[in-house]
C-alpha cells in the first residue's frame, strides 16, 4: 500500500499542478480519519506518511491539562495522570501514542478522493489569489461563460473564473454565452466559498484605466487623471492635468478627430465624458468641472466644505443637467457639495447674510451701519474674529487707527462674555423635571441643557426626534436614540 500511496499522490499532483505536500497532508487527513472510527468520536487522531516510502505510522493524541481543566477523556489527561505514568509532558504539551494503522484501502481511499478534491480547490485559489492581487484595480479580459439572474460568470483563462455583478455592468447592456468582455477587477473577495475575483464595468477607476490604455501618455505619467465620476452609460468626467507644459492634457485625451475619447465611449456603452482640466485652485476646479455651463460666481463656505455656484438664469438648466446629472457629476469630481443657483439668487443670498451680519456688528459692537458694512466687506464674520484678530491685520484696512481697533477689540469681547452670562443664566433658570433627572443615561447637565431648549420632562423627550436633539452639543445619533427610546418606555408599558 505504501506504493500505491506515492503513485496516487505523483498522479494528482501532476493532474492538478498542485504540490505533492498538499496530497500528502490530504492522504495523511483521509487515514487518520478511517482510523478514528475505532475510538471515540472525539479523539485526536495523527498520521505521519514517510514522503520517500510511502510508509506511514497513526498515533493517538491527548493534551495535558491541569486537573481543574479535566473535561473530555476523549483526548485529554490530567497533570497528575501524566506524572504517574511518566510520560514527560507538561500541561499545555501533547502527548502521542502510537496505534494500528488504516490500511489504504477503499474506504480510505474514498475519503482521500474527497479530501483531495477540497485542497485542491484551495490550492488553486490560493494560486489564483496570489495570481490576480497584483491586477487589482486592473483591467482583465476574459469570455462570458455563464449568464446568471444575479451575475455573470467570465473566464479568465488558466483556470480562473470571476463574478461580475449584474449592478456592475453598464446600464442597458447585456452580454451572452461566449461573448468577450473587458472589466475591471475590483475586488479580490472572500466568503465561505472561499475567494472570488469581483468585475466591475461601472467604477470611475474602469473608465481611467480605459484611458490609460488609449492614451500612452497616461501611461508614461506625462498626463495624470487626478479624479473621476460617472453616471455608468449616460455621462462621465475626468480631470486631466499634465506633467510637460508642452502638452494639451485635454487634447491629448481627446486624440486625433475624437479617436482616443470615442474608443473609451464606445467600450462604455456610448457614454459621454467631459474631460476638464484639473486646478490646484477649487474654486478654479469646479469652475472647469460645470462646463459647458458658465459660472458667474462662486462663494466657498470651507466649514461645510460646500459652495454656492451662480450661473445666469438661462443657464441654469444646463449648469443643473438633466436630473441634476451635471452639477452631481461636478461634485463628485471636485469632492465640494456645489449648490447651483442663479446669479439674482446668489445674489440675494449674499445680501441676506450681509445684512445678518451687519445686524449683529451694529447690535455686538454698537456701532453705526456704514462701519458694520465696511467690516463686513472686510471679510468679517463674527464678533469672535473682531476679538481675537491680530491687531496688525486690522490696522491695515484703510480708515482704522489703533484707537478704534482697540474699541472696536474691546466691545467685541464683552458682547462675547455677555451672551456667555446669558447662557449660563438660561441653563440656570432651567429646571429640568424630576422624572427626567432620575431617567436611565441622564446626567445632570445634559438634563439642564435640555430643559434650556424646552425639554422639562421624559414626555417632552419622548416627543422629539433624533434630528431634534443632535442641535444639544456633543450629543451623537445614538445617544439620542437610546434616550428617546427610555423615554418612550412608559408609552409601550401603557398599551400592554
Amino acid at each position: 500500500m505504501s506504493k500505491e500511496i506515492l503513485l496516487v499522490v505523483e498522479a494528482v499532483s501532476n493532474e492538478k499542478d498542485v504540490p505533492k505536500q498538499v496530497i500528502f497532508e490530504a492522504v495523511e487527513i483521509a487515514l487518520a480519519s478511517a482510523a478514528k472510527r475505532r475510538f471515540e468520536e472525539d479523539a485526536l487522531i495523527r498520521v505521519s506518511i514517510d514522503q520517500r516510502s510511502g510508509d506511514y505510522i497513526t498515533y493517538r493524541q491527548w493534551n495535558i491539562v491541569a486537573d481543574e481543566d479535566y473535561s473530555n477523556p476523549a483526548f485529554e489527561l490530567t497533570i497528575d495522570d501524566s506524572e504517574e505514568q511518566n510520560l514527560g509532558v507538561a500541561i499545555g504539551e501533547i502527548y502521542e501514542e502510537e496505534v494500528e494503522s488504516e490500511v489504504f484501502g477503499r474506504i480510505a481511499a474514498q475519503t482521500a478522493k474527497q479530501v483531495i478534491v477540497q485542497k485542491v480547490r484551495e490550492a488553486e485559489r490560493a494560486k489564483m489569489v496570489a495570481l490576480y492581487s497584483e491586477k487589482v484595480g486592473k483591467l482583465v479580459h476574459g469570455q462570458v461563460k455563464k449568464v446568471t439572474r444575479d451575475s455573470l460568470i467570465i473566464d479568465l483563462g488558466e483556470n480562473a473564473e470571476a463574478s461580475l455583478p449584474k449592478d456592475q455592468l453598464i446600464s442597458r447592456e447585456s452580454f451572452r454565452m461566449n461573448d468577450r468582455i473587458r472589466a475591471l477587477l475590483l475586488e479580490i473577495r472572500e466568503d465561505s466559498r472561499g475567494a472570488q475575483l469581483i468585475l466591475s464595468r461601472n467604477a470611475p477607476a474602469f473608465m481611467i484605466e480605459l484611458f490609460r490604455l488609449e492614451v500612452p501618455e497616461i501611461s508614461e505619467e506625462v498626463i495624470e487623471i487626478r479624479s473621476a465620476s460617472r453616471d455608468p452609460g449616460l455621462r462621465a468626467k475626468i480631470a486631466v492635468k499634465t506633467n510637460d507644459r508642452r502638452i494639451d492634457p485635454i487634447g491629448a485625451c481627446v486624440g486625433m478627430r475624437g479617436a482616443r475619447v470615442q474608443a473609451v465611449s464606445n467600450e462604455m456603452n456610448g457614454e459621454r465624458v467631459d474631460i476638464v482640466l484639473w486646478d490646484d485652485n477649487p474654486a478654479q476646479l469646479v469652475i472647469n468641472a460645470m462646463a459647458p455651463a458658465e459660472v458667474d460666481s462662486i462663494v466657498i463656505d470651507e466649514d461645510a466644505h460646500s459652495m454656492d455656484v451662480a450661473v445666469k438664469s438661462d443657464n441654469l438648466a444646463q449648469a443643473i443637467g438633466r436630473n441634476g446629472q451635471n452639477v452631481r457629476l461636478a461634485s463628485a469630481l471636485t469632492g465640494w457639495s456645489l449648490n447651483v443657483m442663479t446669479s439674482e439668487d446668489a445674489e440675494a443670498k449674499q445680501q441676506e447674510e450681509s445684512q445678518k451680519l451687519i445686524d449683529i456688528f451694529v447690535t455686538g459692537l454698537d456701532i453705526d451701519d456704514d462701519l458694520a458694512i465696511q467690516m463686513v466687506d472686510e471679510g468679517f464674520t463674527s464678533l469672535e474674529e473682531v476679538a481675537y484678530i491680530p491687531m496688525e491685520e486690522m490696522l491695515d484696512i484703510d480708515g482704522f487707527d489703533e484707537d478704534l481697533v482697540n474699541e472696536l477689540r474691546s466691545r467685541a469681547k464683552e458682547a462675547l462674555l455677555n451672551q456667555a452670562l446669558q447662557a449660563e443664566e438660561q441653563l440656570d433658570d432651567a429646571k429640568p423635571a424630576a422624572d427626567l433627572l432620575a431617567m436611565d443615561g441622564m446626567d445632570n447637565h445634559l438634563a439642564l441643557v435640555l430643559a434650556s431648549i424646552g425639554v422639562i420632562s421624559m414626555e417632552d423627550l419622548a416627543e422629539q426626534s433624533v434630528d431634534e436633539l443632535l442641535d444639544v452639543e456633543g450629543m451623537t445619533e445614538e445617544r439620542a436614540a437610546s434616550l428617546i427610546l427610555t423615554a418612550r418606555a412608559p408609552w409601550f408599558a401603557e398599551s400592554e
